[in-house]
């Protein structure tokens, strides 16, 4: 959609005079529970409102005007970390588009995948053989002239199979999927790669903490915390991958599969987004000794332990542990 309506507005904009009592209020979503909130300027200090008690305390109904907009700016701030009034909505709430871009490489790989997959579509071996993830392996497949001669054969068989008029209409569709595709590949290097390395960052500290203790126990947590979040990602990438290893039945049902690539893209660009700070925190961090690593471990705990914390332990009031009352080096979360 590029034209605004009355149902599906493109820019932020709220008719309430409320909102026009303010300078320049900002839309954005808080740290602690991600609940989306206006925050205003009252002298020299912000104050923040959540958007449903504004709704509430101004009688605003649902289905009204800014009641649509408030909804959509919701929306909007799973994709953008901040809104200001006349900023244009992000393409996710507008028309299913990203409002980011993959790399060319990303566009490539998700193609050569395809065509892959397409060949051992054309061998029998589709499912039975594991997915080619690496992107060297990639490019060297890519770069065999045997293969891309069996690519050209496997795109002639499809268009039989599919009924299509050439292989050139194979080509097309394998390159609009590709092109949907290419964002799992770019959160693939921009997300879950940096979380791996951030896992395998402090499985290396547990090991160098072996002989103390006290921060043995806080990095332990650590490492539990950073496996569970590390296992959720993979599992999204894997199921990702699994759904369009069967590349025929992904053709013959390119819109609903299309559909099911876009809810992940947007839920591991949701994670990315509030992953981003830590990450690049942890990447700037590379020369810190273990002692000065203290303040990023703790905020680091902050952010794992309420969202993948096991809900026992939760209820059970597990709390960050206390410096130890022998003097020890133990981490203060």
């Amino acid at each position: 959609m590029t034209d605004a309506t009355p149902d599906r507005p493109t820019h932020c904009l709220l008719g309430h005079r409320m909102f026009a009592l303010f300078e320049q209020p900002l839309f954005r979503c808080t740290d602690n529970d991600a609940a989306p909130v206006m925050v205003v300027q009252m002298g020299d200090r912000e104050a923040s409102m959540p958007l449903r008690s504004i709704q509430r305390e101004l009688g605003i109904a649902d289905d009204s005007p800014d009641g649509r907009m408030l909804a959509l700016i919701g929306e909007a701030l799973d994709f953008v970390p901040a809104l200001h009034l006349g900023d244009k909505l992000p393409q996710e709430v507008l028309t299913g588009d990203a409002s980011w871009q993959p790399g060319a490489e990303h566009v490539h790989r998700a193609l050569t995948r395809l065509n892959l997959q397409l060949v051992a579509w054309m061998r029998g071996t589709a499912g039975s053989e594991p997915i080619v993830l690496d992107a060297d392996a990639l490019a060297r497949a890519d770069a065999d002239p045997s293969l891309r001669q069996t690519v050209q054969e496997a795109f002639q068989r499809a268009a039989a199979f599919l009924k299509l008029p050439s292989k050139e209409s194979v080509i097309a569709q394998l390159e609009v999927l590709a092109s949907e595709l290419s964002y799992i590949e770019a959160l693939r290097d921009r997300f879950l790669d940096r979380v791996r390395a951030l896992a395998a960052r402090i499985e290396r500290l547990v090991r160098a903490a072996s002989s103390d203790i006290g921060q043995r126990g806080s990095l332990d947590r650590l490492r539990f915390l950073s496996a569970v979040a590390l296992a959720q990602l993979n599992r999204r990438f894997d199921e990702q991958d699994a759904q369009v290893a069967e590349v025929m039945a992904v053709l013959r049902n390119l819109d609903s599969h299309r559909g099911f690539i876009r809810s992940n893209r947007d839920w591991l660009y949701r994670s990315h987004m509030a992953w981003e700070p830590l990450l690049a925190e942890w990447e700037k961090s590379g020369g810190l000794s273990p002692d000065a690593l203290r303040p990023l471990l703790a905020r680091t705990y902050q952010f794992l332990a309420p969202r993948f914390m096991p809900v026992t332990e939760w209820l059970k009031g597990a709390k960050a542990p206390k410096p130890s009352d022998r003097g020890g080096r133990s981490m203060v979360w």
